[in-house]
C-alpha cells in the first residue's frame, strides 16, 4: 500500500514513482520515492568511464533515505567479505549470493550513499527516497529465480566486490540541517526550518527540492511532501513554510 500522500491503497502494485521534468529539460539528477513488498534483484551500477565504454552517457551513483522501514527490514549492500570476481560468479551460479551479501538493519533516518560498483539490494517493507544520476544503466547480478534478464558478465566487470564502506552512512537527526551526501556527482543536503545558509557556499547549476514536512516553494512553485521541485538557482528557493526538506543539487 502506497503511504497516504500518494493515494494509499491502490489496485495494482505500485513500488516506485518519479518525478519527471518539464519537456525539453533533461535533469543531471533523478529523484524516486520506493516501496518495497519484496526484495528486489541485486544489482550494481557502473562508474561513468565505464558507462561511457557501453555507450550510455553518464554512469549512476546514487542515495537512499530511508522515510520509513518494518522492524525486520534490511538492505544488502556491499557483501561481507572481499572476494575475487572468480568467486563472485561462482555464489551466483550456486545461488549462494544471498548468503555472501551484506544484508544491514536500517530504521526511518538513515542515508547510504551508494557509489558506482557497489553490489546492493533493496529488501522488503521499505520506503525510501532515492537520489541518483539521471541513468537508466543497470547489471542485474541475481533476481532469486524469477525470470528477468541478468546481466552476469557486465555485473562482475564493474562491481567492487568487497564490503560498504560505512564512512558513505550517515545517521541523520531529524532537526538538524546537515550535508548529507558530498560526492563527486551530486551534494544533499536536510534542511530544517528556513536555513539557506547550508546551501549557500554551493555553486550548483541544478537544485531539486524534496519536502519531508511543511510545504517549499522552488522557482515560484510551492510544493509539500510527496513532491520534487526543480530550479536552476538556490535564489529560486523559498524555504519559509518548510518543516523539514532534501535539497539535492549537482556539483560544478
Amino acid at each position: 500500500m502506497l503511504p497516504e500522500v500518494f493515494g494509499g491503497k491502490q489496485k495494482e502494485k505500485v513500488g516506485e514513482i518519479w518525478f519527471a521534468p518539464p519537456k525539453a529539460i533533461t535533469p543531471a539528477l533523478l529523484v524516486k520515492y520506493l516501496f518495497t513488498s519484496e526484495k528486489l534483484s541485486v544489482q550494481v551500477h557502473p562508474n561513468d568511464r565505464q558507462a561511457r565504454r557501453q555507450g550510455a552517457p553518464v554512469g549512476k551513483e546514487e542515495c537512499w533515505y530511508i522515510l520509513a522501514a518494518e522492524p525486520d527490514a534490511v538492505l544488502g549492500i556491499g557483501l561481507t567479505k572481499e572476494v575475487s570476481p572468480t568467486k563472485l560468479h561462482a555464489a551466483v551460479a550456486c545461488g549462494q549470493i544471498e548468503q555472501l551479501i551484506d544484508w544491514k538493519p536500517v530504521k526511518p533516518g538513515d542515508l547510504f550513499y551508494v557509489p558506482a560498483g557497489t553490489i546492493h539490494a533493496i529488501g522488503p517493507g521499505i520506503q525510501l527516497i532515492e537520489v541518483q544520476q539521471n541513468s537508466d544503466i543497470t547489471y542485474r547480478l541475481y533476481d532469486y529465480g524469477r525470470p528477468r534478464e541478468l546481466h552476469l558478465a557486465d555485473a562482475i566487470s564493474v562491481a567492487t566486490p568487497a564490503p560498504y564502506d560505512m564512512e558513505n552512512y550517515r545517521e541523520t537527526v531529524p532537526d538538524q540541517s546537515a550535508k548529507l551526501v558530498d560526492g563527486p556527482h551530486f551534494r544533499l543536503f536536510q534542511v530544517v526550518g528556513d536555513d539557506h545558509d547550508i546551501l549557500t557556499a554551493t555553486v550548483a547549476g541544478e537544485w531539486q527540492v524534496i519536502p519531508l514536512e511543511g510545504k517549499v516553494t522552488a522557482r515560484g512553485k510551492t510544493i509539500s511532501a510527496g513532491g520534487c521541485g526543480l530550479c536552476t538557482k538556490v535564489t529560486e528557493i523559498d524555504l519559509s513554510k518548510n518543516i523539514r526538506c532534501l535539497i539535492a543539487c549537482t556539483m560544478k
